[in-house]
């Protein structure tokens, strides 16, 4: 359940990692601050990192369960923030949860469900001491960053996989497969906005409030993420735009096809109702029809019954519907 915890100097300057125990220790001791990286862990160690901290009761509360929207909440001199991840899995997307304490000496990360590990954007952070040197802001920087980064190339994966589908798309026979794929990809989508579409308001109050935790330097990093998460919500509602685009397409396309089907049966079923309408004329047993009688009656009929069949075809064919 722990995946790390690191302590680090003012100086953004590695000390190395420390017991779950040891990081009041740590604490006691000037100009450092702890990182710590969990995974989906109990009630127990979420308690032992309360007492640690001094976290508030209802932060450890929200962070034993992994069913929170995404927000941002001030205790006192600390913030808990829960960010939504996801990532693709077998063609869909898997969700997961982030939750995130930061105080001014300390920086926890609660991962639940899908979510890749966040040791990439520790060790960006510890390649770079002299923003590390601001404090654990800059490590909520690099962990929101990593979010943000890992989303737009799902919706790009989305959108050539749109690009495949499109002979499908645009094919005349009705294909269930496809439009339950598109169907699936639209509610993947819709789930993903619903995500990163509040991710904006939080990083949207690391850049303007929160002093006391966020540094004026790293204002203009909080920005740069926000811009990537305006970015990726954009590509998500143009991408959703185009799959309802895809599925009316499709589904027109099937629609069409279908009449033209119709329109050719029709025509066929004109043209067998003449002769048909015709012979059963004749099928009538009335005993004084004078035509029955002469000798060219039968070529007669004939000759109307093409004639009829005929100009019904031609007319047909103007039109179009053979």
């Amino acid at each position: 359940m722990v995946v790390n915890c690191v302590a680090y100097r003012n100086d953004g300057k590695r000390i190395g990692d420390v017991g779950i125990d040891a990081i009041s220790d740590v604490l006691k001791e000037p100009d450092t601050f702890v990182w710590v990286g969990l995974h989906e862990p109990d009630e127990a160690l979420l308690l032992r990192l309360q007492e640690e901290f001094d976290l508030h009761d209802l932060a450890i509360e929200d962070a034993q369960s992994a069913h929170q929207r995404t927000k941002i909440e001030a205790y006192g001199n600390s913030l808990f923030i829960v960010v939504q991840t996801a990532q693709l899995d077998g063609g869909h997307i898997a969700f997961g949860e982030t939750h995130i304490f930061l105080g001014a000496r300390y920086l926890v990360t609660v991962r639940h469900g899908a979510s890749l590990s966040y040791a990439p954007a520790r060790r960006s952070c510890e390649h770079t001491p002299d923003l590390l040197s601001l404090g654990p802001s800059y490590g909520l920087y690099s962990v929101l960053d990593f979010i943000v980064d890992n989303l737009l190339p799902i919706v790009r994966d989305f959108r050539e996989e749109l690009q495949e589908l499109e002979q499908d798309i645009f094919a005349a026979s009705f294909n269930r497969d496809t439009v339950r794929r598109l169907y699936d990809m639209q509610r993947d989508l819709m789930t993903l906005r619903l995500a990163v579409s509040p991710l904006q308001d939080v990083i949207s109050q690391l850049v303007r409030l929160h002093p006391q935790l966020i540094p004026d330097e790293l204002r203009a990093y909080f920005r740069d993420v926000h811009d990537h998460v305006t970015r990726v919500n954009d590509s998500i509602s143009a991408m959703r735009e185009m799959l309802t685009a895809a599925i009316s397409v499709n589904l027109s396309l099937v629609t069409f096809g279908q009449n033209e089907v119709m329109k050719k049966l029709a025509g066929w079923a004109a043209m067998l109702a003449a002769p048909t309408l015709i012979t059963s004329w004749y099928g009538m047993n009335f005993t004084h029809m004078p035509e029955l009688a002469e000798s060219w009656s039968y070529p007669v009929v004939i000759g109307v019954v093409a004639c009829v069949v005929g100009g019904i075809y031609l007319a047909l064919k103007r039109a179009k519907w053979l």
